[in-house]
């Protein structure tokens, strides 16, 4: 896709003081010192998250093995152009994606041995999925069977959307409190063309690219069985990373994992439980892992085959931060930039449900933005206590 002339530089994180640079030198160390903590690593698992923790934060990016499986990949993803410099010094983008294959293989997970296959964020990951507050959660669903067909769709679609923070009382009592103020928790809501998109009695198919596992990733599935259910699509993808990422980013062990928490669970949650497991069986759900979700780089370069199979589905629904970085670009845009443009190249209709953590925004009036200055001054981009519906049809 050809850059607009007014397009502004991707973020790096060579600037003290940035949200980027906090993420490469406190986050990713903090990261490093919690799956160490997480599993009795032998010694030469520590030496290699000794080196990795060094590495990230005083040296250059390493290259990959001459052997490693995905060598070809990352080279195509530019690395041969990034190794030798400073994490800091190349995209945000690259540098955070990059970090979390470098952990994979220092804590054993794509060789041969004990440790292959073992995710270093399992732990955590249960951790949530199997809290008291999940319980809570899923018994709300008992109350939301005798709402009417749009509240339940509301509520569901914003269940998705928040994720954890989502109480699953799914928001239904802040429907008019979100329009009341020029700082609403929703900053963008284009709920009504989503909707519009999938209309009851439809037989189109729709891709779900999920974001994080656990508590966040329940809701993403009670959504697919809610639109299964209700025939506002015949069948679905659900998009999941090919190994562990970002710390909670779904695989299919956690699609799994999330499956037997809802069919385990009394009452309404075990009946969407049942809905997706037949769909899993007979095909209306399919769980998919491309290379390239775990891969560095923004949608706009997405492969061939990827993009035509998005394509020819009537909505790609893109979950969380990460996502919606990789959609727009990981770029500061003036954040009364239109949505419509800078997704434009995108092969079929897209929305994107996103919890804001991160500098990136697109699509906002711009008596938003300047209410959200005014209020909290940049804040409002990071803390999470913001949420956007976006859609490009």
């Amino acid at each position: 896709m050809p850059e607009r002339s007014d397009t502004p530089p991707v973020l790096l994180g060579n600037e003290p003081g940035s949200f980027p640079h906090s993420v490469l030198a406190e986050r990713h160390p903090a990261i490093i010192r919690q799956v160490r903590e997480s599993f009795p690593y032998d010694p030469e698992r520590q030496r290699a998250l000794d080196a990795l923790l060094a590495g990230c934060t005083e040296g250059v990016i390493e290259p990959l093995p001459a052997d490693a499986h995905d060598r070809d990949h990352w080279r195509a993803w530019g690395a041969d152009t990034y190794t030798g410099r400073s994490w800091f010094d190349v995209p945000w983008l690259w540098s955070e994606s990059y970090f979390y294959r470098q952990l994979l293989a220092a804590v054993g997970y794509f060789t041969p041995g004990p440790w292959q296959g073992i995710d270093p964020f399992r732990p955590s990951k249960l951790a949530e999925l199997d809290a008291p507050e999940t319980d809570e959660e899923l018994a709300a669903l008992d109350a939301l069977a005798d709402r009417p067909a749009e509240e339940q769709d509301r509520a569901l679609l914003h269940g998705s959307l928040w994720g954890n923070r989502a109480d699953l009382g799914f928001r239904l009592s802040a429907a008019h409190d979100e329009t009341s103020s020029d700082t609403p928790p929703l900053v963008a809501d284009d709920s009504d063309a989503l909707w519009s998109l999938l209309p009851p009695s439809g037989a189109a198919g729709v891709c779900l690219i999920a974001d994080n596992a656990g508590r966040e990733l329940v809701p993403d599935l009670l959504l697919i069985a809610h639109l299964l259910t209700q025939g506002r699509i015949a069948r679905a993808v659900l998009h999941i990373k090919p190994y562990p990422y970002y710390v909670s980013d779904a695989t299919h062990a956690d699609v799994l994992d999330a499956l037997r928490r809802l069919t385990s669970a009394p009452g309404a949650a075990a009946t969407y439980g049942r809905t997706l497991w037949s769909a899993l069986t007979d095909g209306r759900l399919t769980v998919r892992a491309h290379p390239f979700s775990g891969g560095p780089l923004p949608y706009a370069e997405m492969p061939d085959d990827l993009r035509a199979e998005l394509g020819a589905c009537a909505l790609t629904i893109l979950k969380g931060d990460l996502n919606y970085r990789r959609l727009v670009g990981d770029r500061l845009w003036p954040p009364t930039t239109p949505f419509t443009d800078v997704t434009a190249y995108f092969p079929g209709p897209v929305a994107a449900l996103r919890t804001l953590k991160s500098d990136v925004i697109t699509g906002l009036s711009a008596r938003t933005e300047a209410a959200l200055v005014a209020a909290e001054g940049q804040k409002w981009r990071t803390g999470g206590t913001h949420a956007l519906i976006q859609v490009r049809a």
